[in-house]
């Protein structure tokens, strides 16, 4: 298929076709690595069948999560016990997201999970308005530690996991290693489920220096 658009002068129309064929290579890599990740064998049980709490305090240990599905994505926000907000790039993922919590809970279970109290995290979700977001407090559990969403002096960090529940029992199946790999101006781990930065790549300015605000 041959396109034009108004008032284009050839050097355009020569530049983009350029850009067409590395977007189309681009597209059969992506798929290339979703494939991979698809193909990764079992990964480890689950140590312990962690005892997070929700919003009302109730236990909801990590195997009740999974609903009717036998995927359970969690993501861990940066929001620890002494804090006073949230990590505002942690934020705007997660207003993506909860836009979405109805169609991916078509397929998948979600949840959030923060080392925090119920308490703090039932205001955080009113005032952020994420209404449709499972908020779950890890605080009292070894999970961010685990599963790499804590560091050694108790930062917390933005991870992303992913388990399986099997006929042997829950095993990890990914993680967003990416983001303790090198990188020239952040570790775009999870960057292929934020529209923030799709969308920011599309445009002349790309993303330059841009950090989201807390809204």
């Amino acid at each position: 298929m041959t396109v034009s658009l108004p008032n284009e002068s050839p050097a355009y129309r020569e530049a983009r076709n350029r850009l067409l064929a590395a977007e189309v290579e681009l597209r059969a890599k992506i798929e290339d690595v979703a494939n991979l990740r698809r193909q990764l064998p079992s990964g480890g049980q689950i140590p312990q069948d962690y005892a997070f709490r929700n919003l009302q305090g109730d236990d909801a240990p990590l195997s009740s999560l999974f609903g009717s599905h036998d995927t359970f994505a969690i993501y861990s926000l940066m929001y620890g016990p002494n804090a006073e907000l949230p990590c505002p790039m942690c934020s705007a993922f997660l207003d993506g997201l909860n836009g979405q919590i109805a169609h991916l809970s078509k397929k998948i279970s979600f949840a959030v999970v923060a080392q925090n109290t119920p308490e703090k995290l039932t205001a955080l979700q009113a005032k952020m308005g994420w209404h449709d977001l499972p908020l779950l407090s890890a605080l009292g559990t070894e999970y961010q530690r685990d599963y790499l969403a804590e560091a050694e002096d108790g930062s917390q960090l933005p991870i992303l996991n992913v388990f399986r529940r099997t006929q042997d029992g829950i095993c990890h199946f990914w993680g967003s290693e990416l983001f303790f790999q090198p990188s020239d101006w952040h570790p775009r781990h999870i960057d292929a489920a934020w529209p923030l930065w799709n969308i920011l790549d599309l445009t002349p300015e790309g993303r330059g220096d841009f950090f989201p605000s807390l809204r």
